[in-house]
């Protein structure tokens, strides 16, 4: 069944991780042809008019939707992983998280200096991680043109932190 709006293929799942949360669930986009298909063609419209070299997608979900992104504008796609499971030279960021600290790193070689890049993620929350990404980008000498996100959890306030960037999500939920 073909669904007019892409925030009809999130399945909302109450109290999940823990009472009071509802969880937006996006397997249930990556699971139907139609809600891949339209989550993907989102991102393209959200750059279409944007001159960028590459798409830099956050590990994991990041990677779900800017592989095929990256695939279909004929970009390169440069992964940010956690601190420890890319092979080659790196740089790192350290960021904060709601209890303690983690670490996002990306290939030393991924971004050349003056390079124009996009990033794309499933969700802004808090924040953290995609400013930690914009750090690493800027470290090489690159240029976060904008800021993709499938879904946004405007209660969160994460769009704060990346409030010098463009930034645009796909679905806005009011609360947290």
């Amino acid at each position: 069944m073909i669904r007019e709006k892409l925030e009809d293929y999130v399945t909302t799942v109450p109290d999940f991780p823990e009472k009071g949360v509802m969880f937006r669930d996006i397997t249930s986009i990556l699971s139907d042809a139609d809600g891949l298909k339209m989550a993907v063609d989102k991102f393209a419209d959200m750059v279409k008019d944007l001159d960028f070299d590459a798409v830099v997608g956050l590990e994991s979900r990041g990677f779900m939707f800017g592989v095929p992104l990256a695939y279909n504008l004929h970009k390169a796609f440069i992964p940010v992983r956690k601190k420890g499971k890319l092979p080659r030279e790196t740089v790192s960021q350290k960021y904060d998280l709601e209890y303690g600290h983690a670490e996002i790193e990306m290939h030393k070689d991924a971004i050349r200096p003056g390079e124009k890049v996009i990033i794309v993620d499933d969700l802004i929350a808090t924040g953290g991680t995609c400013e930690a990404t914009c750090k690493l980008v800027e470290k090489l000498g690159g240029e976060v043109v904008k800021i993709c996100f499938l879904m946004e959890l405007a209660g969160l306030e994460g769009k704060d932190k990346l409030e010098k960037y463009n930034v645009e999500s796909a679905i806005v939920y009011p609360g947290k």
